[in-house]
């Protein structure tokens, strides 16, 4: 790798160097203030008076960041890696739909993907031990996706029920003119949202409604259980991890330094 590449890597690529930090801050700045600019010029008082300017503007981001994907392309030393990395096919995901915006109009807005480009927030600030507490969550979702299937079927089972009743119940007359539309009607009532639109207006059916709206509170903290217990246990097996050198004691606290039982230094991965 010559000197002039090797530098650009630096710069670009890394952290640890103030130029290196500057360049990753000045980035995060760009794409937060690229994202703002498409937003704004989705208000249609703002796209009227300025929506030149601030097309003008996302242009220029836009240039900004290709130059800046080129320059990652160029210094990196593995391209394929790269660009078959997270952050490289954000990185080219960050710029595409501005240039397949030239043939399909509106396919600019897809640029919000930029906001993923934030994530690097957690390197520039040396936050990735924040990055371990996510992964803890990760992992407690992957462990409980077993359970979580089960109770979307089983809930899926309940509005099919109740929305093919309220077909037969309320009828086309009061709006509930298919049984796929009654079912959309139950889970909308037992995820308590309650848009409105379509409202039962017999007694029967308004019992049923009852029903169904009891039926959501009652199971609607049931997946907030499950991945609560399964991040207790997520923490239980990280503390499990970490022992005393020296009593051979486990199950100490992910922050912990020392050994609570003898006071020994503990070989803590955590820390």
């Amino acid at each position: 790798m010559s000197p002039f590449r090797q530098k650009l890597y630096d710069v670009i690529f890394g952290t640890e160097t103030p130029a290196g930090k500057l360049f990753d801050l000045v980035l995060i700045y760009a794409i937060v203030f690229s994202v703002v600019a498409l937003m704004l010029d989705t208000v249609v008082a703002l796209n009227e008076r300025w929506g030149l300017v601030l097309r003008y503007v996302e242009w220029t981001f836009t240039f900004f960041f290709t130059v800046e994907y080129l320059a990652r392309l160029y210094c990196s030393p593995s391209r394929i890696l790269y660009v078959r990395s997270f952050y490289g096919v954000i990185d080219l995901l960050s710029i595409l739909p501005a240039y397949i915006s030239l043939l399909v109009p509106g396919t600019n807005y897809l640029l919000m993907l930029r906001l993923f480009r934030v994530l690097r927030v957690f390197r520039v600030l040396k936050l990735m031990r924040y990055i371990v507490e996510a992964n803890l969550l990760v992992r407690s979702m992957l462990q409980a996706r077993h359970k979580i299937f089960v109770f979307f079927m089983v809930v899926l089972v309940f509005a099919t029920i109740f929305g093919s009743i309220m077909y037969l119940v309320e009828g086309p007359s009061n709006g509930f003119t298919s049984i796929p539309r009654s079912i959309y009607w139950t889970i909308v009532t037992i995820t308590t949202v309650g848009y409105g639109d379509i409202t039962p207006q017999t007694v029967f059916g308004q019992i049923v409604a009852s029903l169904a709206m009891l039926t959501g509170y009652s199971i609607i903290v049931v997946p907030t259980g499950i991945l609560t217990a399964e991040f207790s246990q997520e923490i239980q097996r990280d503390r499990s991890l970490i022992n005393c050198p020296n009593c051979g004691k486990a199950g100490h606290d992910k922050d912990a330094g020392f050994c609570n039982r003898c006071g020994g230094a503990l070989n803590n991965p955590h820390k």
